[in-house]
């Protein structure tokens, strides 16, 4: 007789919760995406590095608050988990973090970020990658995650490394971008790594 798998996160243990907020070092915050976020989502759009590296298209504003609104929609149905990365000062938000490609019964997700010129060079994305990726490992009960970034975006790169992401290699070839193919490399962390510090 063959034994099943049983899940590795219970179906229902996102659901069952609303997304939390969580408070990240110098003034800044996670938090959902609010339709009133929809000019900064639009804004992302248009940013060059965003642009590049998330292959993002043009969005209106209205296109913008429909996809606020499918991330929302998204958490209930244990398919991704996104949040804003915003200033607690005056609630702006100047980023995206989130774990996409999420499978709860195989216990595995991909971290995925972006920031606005306004959020860059302050240490926001490491912060956010810590802070996100402790939930899914620790709080959700994740057992691996895993950062795809392509060989030509050092910044991803460190920010990858510098929160415990071993590389494990280079994809060949791995995905399509507006300037031709580019080679990715493939960071993760499992559940009982190290933590590089606290955070």
């Amino acid at each position: 007789m063959i034994t099943p798998i049983p899940p590795v996160v219970p179906a229902g243990r996102m659901a069952r919760t609303p997304q939390p907020t969580f408070v990240l070092p110098g003034g800044r915050e996670l938090r959902p995406w609010r339709e009133s976020d929809a000019d900064v989502l639009v804004a992302s759009c248009l940013d060059p590095a965003i642009v590049q590296w998330n292959r993002s298209e043009p969005l209106s504003p209205g296109a913008a608050r429909e996809k606020i609104a499918r991330w929302g929609h998204r958490w209930t149905e244990e398919a991704s988990a996104i949040w804003a990365i915003s200033r607690r000062d005056d609630d702006r938000a100047v980023g995206l973090i989130g774990v996409g490609d999420l499978d709860l019964r195989g216990g595995s997700g991909e971290l995925l970020y972006w920031l606005l010129p306004s959020g860059r060079g302050a240490g926001a994305a490491l912060d956010a990658t810590l802070r996100v990726s402790r939930w899914a490992l620790d709080e959700l009960g994740l057992h691996r995650m895993r950062i795809t970034h392509s060989v030509g975006n050092p910044a991803s790169c460190r920010v990858a490394q510098r929160a415990g992401f071993a590389l494990e290699g280079t994809m060949r070839s791995a995905l399509l971008h507006a300037d031709g193919w580019h080679d990715e490399h493939l960071h993760a962390r499992v559940a009982g790594d190290p933590w590089p510090y606290e955070n």
